[in-house]
């Protein structure tokens, strides 16, 4: 298999990713205001759960090419624009973030599928997965920008 560690690395990348984009979205769900922003909240709370499960399967895919799931003490957070801010009716800025960190997993797991091109179809074939998911969620925050910015 080509360079195993590098593909273990960069799911390791992708699962920090999502673990990050987890703990941002329950803190946008609760902490934004107004009734503007609820929508934006039951959206975000949905995906919560599919987040998670992300980073589930990159974990499970990273424990069956040898490696080993990373704790806490490991995670560096680089995330800035989903920060929890203190203007808690500031919906707009919440869905840019969401956009965002959309496009760093999209980014993060083309450069996967690439990595993995004819050396390790399995781990493809769960990026190509979960890049459809993440290309889905950006369209739908995409949709929220167009009519909050009228």
């Amino acid at each position: 298999m080509a360079d195993k560690k590098k593909i273990v690395e960069n799911l390791t990348k992708s699962y920090w990713l999502e673990i990050e984009t987890v703990i941002n979205y329950i803190s946008n769900s609760v902490n934004l205001d107004g009734v503007r922003a609820e929508e934006i909240k039951k959206s975000l709370a949905v995906d919560i759960t599919e987040e998670i499960t992300h980073a589930q399967r990159l974990a499970k895919r990273i424990k069956e090419l040898g490696g080993t799931v990373p704790g806490s003490f490991d995670f560096k957070a680089g995330q800035i624009k989903l920060q929890t801010l203190e203007d808690t009716t500031d919906v707009v800025s919440v869905i840019e973030g969401v956009i965002e960190a959309e496009n760093g997993a999209i980014k993060q797991y083309n450069k996967i599928i690439k990595l993995c091109d004819g050396v390790d179809y399995v781990t493809q074939d769960l990026c190509i997965q979960l890049l459809g998911m993440e290309e889905s969620h950006r369209i739908e925050f995409q949709g929220f920008l167009k009519e909050y910015k009228k």
